[in-house]
């Protein structure tokens, strides 16, 4: 049991870490210039932890998800990771988006947190009934 929660926190900090890395590396790669600045613009990064922008039916959902909120893709940097921006203006049409849509969302699909805990709980219950198995063939053979 302990070595599963470990298991768990060592997914967890692994994955603080490669945040890490990918906020320096996108703050090197996306240079804002002036004119971005001045002209009322906001920006977003979204994420996805499993690389699922490499599926072009995926990222076209995204990219149709994304136009109701008025963002525009400018770059993509790689399969896990696309930069939008949108006017400031755009904010003002939010509350007529449907419900459950997010315009300031920035992870797309199951985060890498989700995904190690997930592995772990069903560690524990193949543990479990490997465990039940193992005492039903002893008691009952």
């Amino acid at each position: 049991m302990a070595y599963s929660g470990g298991a768990a926190a060592a997914a967890a900090a692994a994955a603080q870490r490669r945040q890490m890395l990918f906020a320096e590396e996108e703050e090197d790669m996306a240079r804002y210039t002036q004119d971005d600045l001045n002209n009322d613009w906001e920006f977003k990064i979204v994420r996805s932890d499993s690389g699922a922008f490499r599926k072009p039916e995926v990222l076209k959902t995204l990219l149709e998800q994304e136009a109701r909120s008025g963002w525009v893709m400018l770059e993509k940097f790689d399969d896990s990771r696309i930069r939008f921006k949108r006017s400031r203006s755009a904010r003002t049409r939010d509350a007529l988006l449907p419900p459950g849509a997010d315009p300031y969302r920035t992870q797309y699909g199951i985060s890498s947190t989700r995904i190690g805990l997930t592995v772990v709980a069903i560690m524990m219950l193949a543990l479990l009934a490997l465990g039940a198995l193992g005492f039903w063939f002893f008691v009952f053979r």
